[in-house]
């Protein structure tokens, strides 16, 4: 579970080995430089010398040890585990020198500094002596010190003065909490915050229209995976899952559900956005004859009954309307169950979450600048978010080529047989891509476009 709200803090007061930049390219920052051994199976980091934490301790390689030994501890609570299981097992984050690590991989991974960047939000480095009281103190390297934290209600952030870079612009930072996005909006209209955290896109046409306030918009790989379970129901048979994704109008769902603020998506987790994308696997697009032609191949003219399952979010209602519509038109009568998001998700596990445990479902997706993630875990035959429980061996020989691949030129040629498997297969509709969409001040400038967060650092007010 992503908790913007409080990672916004995190993002102020300690820092990533490397950030990800507008182009999903990494930029160095606790660390000056990384390179793999000839197979991707060992990556070593060189790390910025003369910096240190608030508390005036001096940033090491032991704290960068600690901090991936805590996060990849299989008896930890940390979500990052989601990340490093079967990449990086504790213990294999070695110390070479008090300024240089080396990374002991599970397994060879040709983007792995991704993997300890901002994209995996919880690889804050942390210093060693860290016992798990981080809101106490927010203990980092970062451009902000902490001055006051209250949960729930705010935090204030003074510029940090012995920081190790360029110092921020802001003397101070005030950030205020909102239990829903409504009173967000209104605050940002009256002039009592400057800048908003990303806000869904069934509000933004609010904000887009006020004349005081500019929406940036990031592009983003956040997606909803509409998935159909493979191993009951009609959904056995890929025709069906093939006539489904083809009855849908996707310029509809990015012209009119997203207001133009989406890219199209060709039914795998490889975005427009990403550079390893092949853009010239052929674009599904709506076909009604040919996916009624399927459904009667299949043994079903008459159509079939279904329920679609997922969760009160941003688009996700509108986007399960629209797609009951399309549906209907080759006769699959689709009924929905709109939950709240602790209903939907449940405990997260097979046999305890309406998510991984319905026919067909709607789920949201956030952001990542490589589509390791979204590869694995809902794709892979054991993918603990498999929700389609899609078992395919070709696949997961596919991905292992994919995740060990060094270079783009690799990757995009593991990426277009993933692509079209997918798309033969169908086990996930991916219809669009949303943008991210932060509201700010027509006087604010500085925010750098990135989708992992806020870095407010060089953030001014004209």
């Amino acid at each position: 579970y992503y908790d913007s709200g409080s990672y916004q803090l995190v993002f102020q007061t300690a820092e990533f080995l490397c950030i990800t930049q507008p182009d999903l390219t990494l930029k160095p920052v606790l660390a000056e430089s990384w390179a793999p051994n000839e197979d991707g199976s060992v990556w070593t980091f060189k790390l910025r010398k003369g910096v240190k934490f608030h508390n005036g301790e001096d940033f090491k390689a032991d704290d960068v040890v600690a901090t991936f030994d805590r996060l990849a501890d299989p008896n930890g609570a940390s979500n990052a585990l989601s990340v490093f299981k079967g990449l990086l097992s504790k213990g294999g984050t070695r110390k070479v020198d008090d300024h240089t690590v080396a990374f002991h991989l599970d397994a060879p991974n040709g983007s792995f500094p991704y993997s300890v960047s901002i994209d995996n939000y919880n690889a804050v480095i942390l210093p060693a002596s860290y016992k798990g009281d981080y809101e106490k103190t927010f203990e980092g390297t970062g451009p902000f010190r902490l001055e006051t934290y209250t949960p729930k209600v705010g935090a204030t952030f003074i510029r940090n003065t012995d920081y190790w870079g360029e110092k921020a612009l802001p003397d101070r930072l005030e950030f205020k909490f909102y239990g829903d996005v409504q009173p967000r909006i209104l605050a940002l209209q009256a002039g009592e915050v400057d800048i908003l955290d990303a806000v869904p896109l069934d509000v933004s046409q609010v904000v887009l229209n006020s004349p005081d306030i500019t929406v940036l918009r990031v592009a983003s790989t956040a997606h909803r995976q509409l998935h159909m379970r493979c191993d009951t129901g009609p959904f056995t048979d890929k025709r069906v899952r093939q006539a489904l994704a083809l009855c849908i109008d996707r310029s509809k769902l990015v012209d009119g559900l997203c207001r133009g603020m989406a890219a199209t998506g060709n039914d795998s987790p490889f975005a427009p956005a990403f550079p390893a994308t092949d853009k010239t696997v052929p674009q599904r697009v709506q076909d009604i004859a040919k996916a009624k032609q399927l459904l009667e191949a299949a043994g079903l003219a008459s159509g079939f009954d279904i329920t679609l399952t997922t969760l009160r979010y941003s688009d996700i209602p509108g986007y399960a309307q629209l797609f009951q519509n399309f549906a209907k038109e080759i006769g699959a009568r689709i009924s929905l169950n709109i939950e709240d998001q602790d209903k939907y998700y449940g405990k997260a596990v097979f046999g305890q979450s309406d998510w991984l445990d319905s026919p067909l479902g709607i789920t949201d997706y956030a952001h990542r600048s490589v589509p390791n993630v979204f590869l694995k875990s809902p794709l892979v035959s054991d993918g603990p978010w498999n929700a389609a429980h899609f078992k395919s061996p070709a696949y997961d020989g596919m991905v292992t080529s994919y995740l060990k691949a060094l270079d783009v030129g690799a990757q995009r040629a593991a990426a277009s047989d993933i692509q079209k498997l997918l798309l033969d297969e169908t086990p996930v509709i991916f219809s669009y891509f949303p943008d991210l969409l932060v509201p700010v001040r027509k006087n604010v400038s500085g925010l750098p476009p990135i989708a992992a967060g806020l870095l407010l650092d060089r953030v001014s007010l004209s």
